[in-house]
């Protein structure tokens, strides 16, 4: 007959393995993706940015606090498979 603490671990383990949270968390780029994303950063003008991960709501690239060649801080959203900017927020914070 199970214990107490076997059927609390299992019911433990069983939310964790139905839980679609991690299915739904951001993921950050494979190193080919990177390297992808960074080249169209550079050529659009920017000189560093901050993390960047696959947002997985709506599914486009969020880079954060990119610098572009002004000086001037931005957050980008690029579209997943042309890497076009689709938004480019002044980040002023």
């Amino acid at each position: 007959m199970p214990t107490i603490k076997q059927i609390l671990l299992g019911l433990v383990l069983a939310v964790g393995i139905v839980s679609p949270e991690p299915l739904l968390a951001d993921r950050a780029p494979s190193p080919e993706e990177r390297s992808r994303i960074e080249t169209t950063l550079r050529n659009e003008g920017f000189t560093r940015w901050g993390k960047i991960e696959l947002d997985d709501d709506d599914d486009l690239w969020e880079i954060d606090d990119a610098y572009a060649s002004d000086g001037r801080r931005y957050d980008l959203r690029l579209h997943p498979d042309t890497l076009a900017i689709i938004t480019r927020e002044p980040d002023d914070d």
